[in-house]
């Protein structure tokens, strides 16, 4: 059996097995791991079973640190080399629509009632991944941007402010508070960005919470791009103010919340700069 480095075209069709499967995955429809590996094993370069199985694992790990899903049976493995993550992106960029997809989770409509969020702890240094995972895949989140990817998908970001929507409704309802949950507000689609939140909620107890919206696939530490205006209003309404962190959003949505100040809890970056003549 082959134990050399695999080749760029034996990354690609792995890779495009992978997608095939975890295409199948995500919608709920049944396939056979086993026929997969069995149809790609005669197109490789004489690699075993279990290179194929790791190399799996390795796919897991590279789209995870994309902040993309992956398919739970193949549990993330690290110390993958950079061709790899070279093929994941060439398949997305031959594929743009698997990234453009509409968001598999959405809040229901008419009468039916949302199930919960599950929030959690932020993310922490006691928590975090061992350092060596967690900077290949925060480097693959910085060589591809996944932040602004995220930023610019308007569907998935619509369908989170959405989602919360529902949660904080339904929370507040389920506090007894029904008269707070008719005056929540969906501020950025009824008045449009720059307000600095996207939801205006309550606490039960009838204090505002301004709710600002992050929404990943990805896992809880993917990075997110959060603006100049939206900073400002989190360290004027301090009390008010609160980062909502929608994870795992395709799947089984997660959340987090964060509260100012907000360099308390991340590394803030700024990604650019305004230009002005002299």
């Amino acid at each position: 059996m082959s134990n050399g480095a695999w080749t760029d075209r034996e990354n690609d069709l792995i890779v495009a097995d992978y997608f095939a499967m975890l295409a199948d995955d995500v919608s709920g429809r049944p396939y056979n791991k086993a026929e997969h590996r069995r149809g790609l094993l005669p197109l490789l370069n004489d690699r075993s079973e279990g290179s194929v199985e790791f190399k799996h694992q390795n796919i897991s790990a590279v789209l995870k640190g994309l902040g993309e899903d992956w398919i739970r049976g193949y549990k993330p493995a690290f110390n993958f080399q950079m061709a790899l993550v070279d093929a994941v992106a060439r398949w997305l960029a031959r594929n743009p629509a698997w990234l453009s997809r509409q968001p598999g989770v959405a809040a229901p409509t008419g009468l039916a009632e949302a199930p919960s969020i599950w929030v959690g702890p932020p993310p922490t240094a006691s928590n975090r991944p061992p350092p060596q995972e967690l900077e290949q895949m925060l480097s693959i989140a910085r060589k591809f941007d996944v932040a602004a990817r995220d930023e610019q998908n308007r569907a998935l970001g619509r369908a989170g402010e959405e989602r919360v929507l529902a949660h904080e409704r339904a929370a507040l309802r389920s506090a007894g508070r029904d008269d707070l949950a008719r005056k929540v507000r969906w501020v950025s689609e009824e008045d449009g960005d720059g307000a600095g939140y996207d939801i205006a909620s309550f606490a039960p107890d009838g204090r505002p919470r301004l709710i600002e919206v992050k929404t990943t696939n990805g896992w809880e530490r993917t990075p997110f791009h959060i603006s100049r205006n939206e900073l400002a209003v989190a360290e004027e309404r301090r009390t008010e103010w609160s980062l909502f962190r929608l994870w795992n959003f395709a799947r089984e949505p997660k959340a987090f919340e964060l509260h100012p100040p907000l360099d308390a809890h991340v590394s803030l970056t700024a990604t650019s700069f305004q230009a002005r003549f002299h």
